[in-house]
């Protein structure tokens, strides 16, 4: 029921600056795992209810408005600094091609980890057991089946490897 109350009021805080600086807070409250300052605009959708204990945020990450954690079972953790663009969509559960007529698919689960510095692309699909490294670039649109190589672009359906990021060493 917490987790309700508290998500309810963040998604329908008002789109007002001072509102963006305290909607963390308020999915804090819900059971989110926040480690310091983010920017998480809104709505934020959580599926299942009670699914929030399952997403970590770390400081600095920027996450825009629409994105979805399917979060039944495995986890989403999203590093330092990782920009999630508007309808992003997290599922940590999936079904295997394999069926017995007459009978419920069974279901896999598993976690998704996006690194620190990690951007991610409006519409992009990123689905169980994914990991995406530090500094990776997911272009829009994407279905990330497979873990994505440290400082690296991918796009697609399924996402490939497009090329290499510049990475800048200077401070």
């Amino acid at each position: 029921m917490r987790e309700l109350i508290f998500l309810t009021l963040a998604n329908n805080l008002p789109r007002l600056k001072i509102s963006d600086k305290i909607r963390f807070r308020l999915l804090r409250l819900a059971g989110m795992k926040i480690n310091g300052r983010c920017m998480i605009l809104s709505p934020l959708r959580i599926s299942p209810i009670g699914g929030a204990k399952n997403i970590d945020i770390r400081r600095g990450a920027f996450i825009n408005m629409d994105v979805r954690f399917g979060v039944p079972d495995g986890q989403v953790i999203i590093g330092k600094n990782a920009l999630i663009g508007a309808r992003v969509s997290f599922e940590t559960v999936s079904h295997p091609t394999n069926y017995t007529p007459g009978k419920m698919r069974t279901r896999t689960t598993g976690s998704i980890v996006v690194e620190d510095d990690v951007w991610i692309g409006a519409g992009a699909i990123i689905i169980q057991g994914v990991t995406i490294h530090r500094g990776a670039i997911v272009a829009a649109g994407s279905v990330v089946t497979k873990d994505v190589e440290a400082n690296t672009i991918v796009g697609g359906v399924p996402a490939k490897f497009i090329k290499n990021v510049e990475v800048n060493d200077s401070n």
